[in-house]
This record gives C-alpha cells, structure tokens and sequence, in this order.
C-alpha cells in the first residue's frame, strides 16, 4: 500500500472519530423534532393557498350563473318589444357566459381534487410527525440511560484489575454497535411502507364512518331498506296482539 493511501486512510479515521465523538444524539433528535415541527405552518399555508383557489372558483361560477340567468331574462324582454338587435347582443353576451361558466366547473373540479390531496398530505405528515416525535423522544431517553450507564461503567472499572473486563467491555461495545446498525438498516427498509399503512388507516377510518352514517339513516327511515323493514314489522306487532288476546279468552 503506497504512503498517500495510508496518509488518506489515517485522515478519514481520524475525521470520522472527531465527527463521531462530537455528535450528541439528544442534540441531533431534538433539532430533528423542531425541524419537522417548523414545517407544519409551512403545509398549512398551502393548503390555505389551495383552498382559498377553490372558494374563490366557487364564487365566480355563482356569479356567472347569476349572470347566465339574468342575461336569459334580457333576452326575453328585449324579443317581447320588438328589439331583435338587443336580443342578439345578449345573446351574444349568454353564450359567452356559458363557456365561461363550463370553463371555470372545469377548474373547480380540479381545485376541489387537489384541497383534497393538499388535505390529506397535510394530515398524513402531521401522523408522521406525531410518531418520530414519539420515538425520537423514546430514543433521547435511551441515550441518557446510556449516558448513566457509560458513568457508572467507567466508576466501576476503578475498582477492577485485569484484562479481562476490558475486553469484554470491547467486545459488547462492538455487538451493541452491530445491532444498532442492523436495527437502523430495519427501520430504514421499513420506513417506505409507512405511507402505505397512513393511507390504510385513514381510509379504514373514513369507512368507519360511512357506514355509521348509514346507521343513522337507516334509524331514521331515509333510506329504501329501512322503510321496507318498519313497514314488515307492523303485521308482526298486529300478530303478536292477537296472540295475546287469543290467551286471555283461553284464561
């Protein structure tokens, strides 16, 4: 091996046990926890931004409705008195709005898609959020029980003499750092199925109340089924009273 590589290596080795012992994970995972949390008025913003596109489509095709409408009117009183060329200047004006009016549906279909999406990517970060935050701070107490430990390993290695504890201690530093890392490698291969399961979820929950709402329609006879169903049960009551009366007389 020539002396540049060796040079190189040793450079590398010792930047990255300066970076290593520099780095405080309770530090990191807390800056990482407001990070995530700064983000938060940022999603809002644009969802605001987003909806405000819709309500604002919303109120130019009520105006242009209001408009075809009134346009329609004009058209009709200006044929009753005989002014055929202020009628084709309004209707002129009518097939204008029309396009207008087709057009801007269009947009508002479109804005009303994506509020839904701005909406639902907003609440699936802030779910997200929630559980990095959870075990981030899961973590940071994990790293001050190892702190205390790392205390009270070096406290007790004053009172014993030998190798042999030593390199036990080397060797289950080295195994923990092993499973830390397979554990990361685990958690990372994990971490792209996460927003399948917030999707699942929220669509779970969404039938949930679907179908609660049906409950309640059917409760109050709105829909077909339930009709039919309090309908049928009115001859089994009839029954159920002639039964009781066919009792008595037997009595």
């Amino acid at each position: 091996m020539g002396v540049w590589k060796r040079l190189k290596r040793s450079i590398r080795a010792l930047f990255g046990g300066l970076v290593e012992k520099v780095e405080d994970p309770e530090l990191i995972l807390q800056q990482t926890i407001r990070d995530m949390r700064d983000r938060v008025p940022e999603l809002n913003s644009s969802v605001a931004q987003v909806i405000a596109t819709e309500k604002l489509l919303e109120r130019s095709k009520q105006r242009l409705e209001e408009q075809i409408t009134d346009l329609d009117a004009k058209i009709k009183a200006a044929i009753k008195m005989g002014r055929d060329d202020i009628a084709t200047a309004y209707i002129g004006q009518l097939q204008q709005a029309q396009l207008d009016l087709q057009r801007t549906t269009q947009q508002l279909e479109h804005a009303r898609q994506a509020s839904q999406q701005a909406i639902r990517a907003r609440d699936n970060y802030i779910l997200q959020m929630q559980r990095r935050t959870a075990e981030a701070m899961q973590l940071i107490n994990q790293s001050k029980q190892a702190k205390l430990q790392e205390q009270l390993a070096q406290t007790m290695e004053a009172f014993q003499l030998g190798d042999d504890a030593s390199t036990f201690n080397e060797m289950r530093e080295k195994i923990d750092r092993r499973v830390a890392a397979a554990e990361a490698k685990m958690q990372l291969g994990a971490s792209s199925v996460e927003a399948q399961m917030h999707e699942i979820e929220r669509e779970a929950m969404d039938m949930q109340l679907q179908e609660r709402l049906l409950e309640y329609k059917r409760q109050m006879g709105m829909l077909p089924g339930a009709q039919t169903a309090e309908k049928g049960a009115l001859p089994a009551a009839d029954a159920e009273g002639t039964n009781e009366d066919t009792q008595i007389a037997k009595r």
